[in-house]
């Protein structure tokens, strides 16, 4: 049985890392059973104000309302292992470090710590505050990964796609897939 996903993606700035994970798993096909898509509304206003299109609708994927509570994800007896939210915003963080699963996202977020499966958050905001880092601590406490969207340098990237890049592909990485991408003395 291969993995299934659930890519979450918050109004945070950052859609560029949202598109590229979108896209990154798109080419990596063969390692994911499933792939699903919840946006939010302030997701979508954010990927057309940062990226000047609305290219996810073009996606064949499969997308779930937030308020969708009957999409498989939002059960642990879905077996659905990976869960990366691309941006995530602060208030998503707090939402999911004190278990209010008030919509799809928050709920499968409880659903993937419940299950001790792997939720990787790629938090976007600076600077933090110490509620911020408290709430970081939380989820880091109850299993989750905190993945700051900080880019690497030393790979030179040549432009703001490479540049973003070694954020995706560092947290697609740590979700377990393999990809050709740039790593320390290799």
């Amino acid at each position: 049985m291969g993995n299934k996903i659930v890519l979450a993606v918050s109004g945070a700035s950052g859609a560029i890392y949202a598109r590229q994970a979108l896209q990154k798993l798109q080419s990596i096909r063969s390692q994911w059973e499933a792939l699903s898509v919840v946006m939010s509304d302030n997701a979508k206003e954010v990927w057309r104000t940062e990226l000047g299109d609305a290219d996810y609708e073009k996606m064949d994927l499969q997308f779930y309302s937030k308020k969708d509570f009957c999409a498989p994800f939002a059960s642990g007896s879905a077996s659905y292992n990976i869960m990366i939210v691309l941006p995530c915003s602060m208030g998503l963080l707090s939402r999911i470090a004190h278990g209010v699963s008030d919509d799809l996202i928050t709920r499968a977020a409880d659903v993937m710590l419940k299950e001790k499966r792997k939720l990787i958050l790629g938090i976007r905001e600076m600077p933090y505050n110490l509620i911020h880092i408290k709430n970081m601590e939380l989820v880091t406490l109850a299993g989750g990964i905190i993945c700051p969207a900080s880019p690497s340098y030393y790979s030179m990237p040549k432009n703001i796609e490479e540049l973003a890049s070694t954020v995706t592909d560092r947290i697609l990485s740590l979700a377990g897939f393999h990809l050709n991408r740039f790593k320390w003395g290799e």
